[in-house]
């Protein structure tokens, strides 16, 4: 592992925080830019099993990612200052528009702006999906796994912490049914 300074790790958070709009998953994308690809921190599974516990752990995702991220690199201090960094441009640009947005919320092209930038999170959101669907080997045979958790999810309101528990009891299950095969 690479040792990464405090400063830099801080920065390139704080650039990824800056400019994404529309959340943590919208995040994805940059941080797998940043990190696994243009500084070569953390390799694609390695992204991708922090992505997974990110999402399984308790909290906001931008927020979890780029900690456990920061802790792999650097311990806590890394932690620290990469979530410091995450967090830093969201408090201020809230701020900003708490004190601002009043005065300026009546204006058609106030309302267009948000209106515009609407799909385009959508998307920020979405293209994450196939790029962590090719790291984690989604295929035709499996393809069924993700989409039956989804819909259960969203169409029948199943919690998501019901779909990990069962993903990781199967996971195990086919770890030991492909083990039994191998002896």
């Amino acid at each position: 592992m690479e040792n990464v300074r405090l400063l830099k790790l801080f920065v390139t958070f704080f650039k990824i925080g800056l400019f994404t709009i529309g959340g943590g998953y919208a995040m994805i994308p940059l941080i797998e830019r940043d990190i696994v690809e243009r500084n070569s921190w953390i390799d694609k599974k390695g992204f991708v099993d922090l992505l997974a516990v990110a999402q399984a752990a308790p909290g906001v995702f931008a927020v979890n990612i780029s900690t456990f991220i920061g802790h792999n690199l650097r311990g806590l201090r890394g932690a620290v200052a990469a979530a410091v960094g995450c967090v830093a441009p969201s408090v201020m640009i809230i701020l900003a528009i708490a004190l601002f947005f009043n005065r300026f919320r009546e204006y058609e092209i106030v309302n267009n702006i948000f209106l515009g930038l609407r799909p385009a999170v959508v998307a920020l959101i979405a293209a994450p999906v196939f790029s962590v669907a090719k790291s984690a080997r989604i295929n035709r045979t499996n393809v069924w796994i993700p989409v039956l958790s989804a819909l259960l999810i969203v169409t029948f309101g199943v919690s998501p912490v019901y779909v990990i528990m069962v993903a990781i009891v199967g996971g195990v299950l086919w770890g030991h049914i492909q083990e039994r095969r191998g002896m």
